[in-house]
């Protein structure tokens, strides 16, 4: 990392103990001041480590009478490490870094448009143009990642057949002449590697290592994870495994 690149919560994160997830979308927190809040979940994931009734929470609070729920859960907690769920939250922290130039792979771009319709319809996270040293448009996709074990970031953390399609258009976007990088955002400070978690689903390690095979990048970045803000840390290696 080049610069120190930060997204601060606004409005301020509201802690609570968790109760329960459930419904994949759900999540049911006792407030510290006593208020019994149920808060949408964006993250779809395992969340393995993440969400244990009884461990602390951070809530964004909403004010908006159009919404089914006034609250989003935003931070975990893995025993004493802090854990950012918020799947989307690693799309604006990527794209700011990249406007910043604070991402070395990802420099030199003048264009930055998200959520641009490609492949089997999909959307790119972000699409990158207007290099003064290479005229190829740069497909960018990002995911989150939560969990981690013996200090390496693993991703993903259940069976992810929309993951896997990704990969694969990323691939056919070099095939057809173009830049394409794949971002994984760790949203904990405890990691101090990347693999692919190969005993979660071997379809998608497989998948990393044929794509990038032919071509397509992978960087990893590590955050660091506050009450009061999620910022990029640094880069971490990236291992294939599996001999690659």
């Amino acid at each position: 990392m080049t610069a120190a690149v930060s997204l601060p919560f606004a409005p301020p994160l509201v802690p609570g103990v968790l109760s329960r997830r459930y419904k994949r979308f759900l999540a049911d927190v006792r407030l510290d001041d006593g208020r019994e809040v149920t808060a949408h979940c964006m993250n779809t994931g395992a969340m393995t480590g993440c969400q244990e009734p009884g461990s602390r929470v951070w809530l964004t609070p909403h004010d908006d009478p159009r919404r089914k729920l006034q609250w989003t859960w935003r931070l975990a907690s893995d025993g004493d490490v802090l854990v950012g769920v918020d799947t989307q939250l690693p799309n604006a922290l990527v794209t700011a870094a990249v406007s910043a130039n604070a991402v070395p792979e990802l420099t030199g771009y003048t264009s930055l448009r998200r959520e641009v319709r490609y492949g089997e319809r999909s959307r790119i996270d972000l699409l990158a143009d207007g290099h003064p040293d290479d005229r190829r448009p740069c497909y960018v996709e990002v995911k989150n990642v939560t969990l981690v074990s013996g200090g390496t970031a693993l991703f993903p953390d259940a069976v992810t057949a929309r993951g896997l399609t990704h990969l694969r258009e990323l691939g056919a976007m070099v095939r057809a002449g173009h830049r394409a990088v794949m971002v994984y955002v760790v949203q904990r400070g405890d990691a101090e590697r990347f693999a692919p978690a190969e005993a979660i689903d071997p379809a998608y390690a497989a998948g990393l290592r044929e794509a990038v095979a032919g071509g397509v990048e992978a960087v990893a970045l590590r955050c660091r994870v506050r009450p009061t803000d999620v910022a990029l840390d640094r880069a971490l290696p990236v291992g294939l495994g599996a001999g690659a």
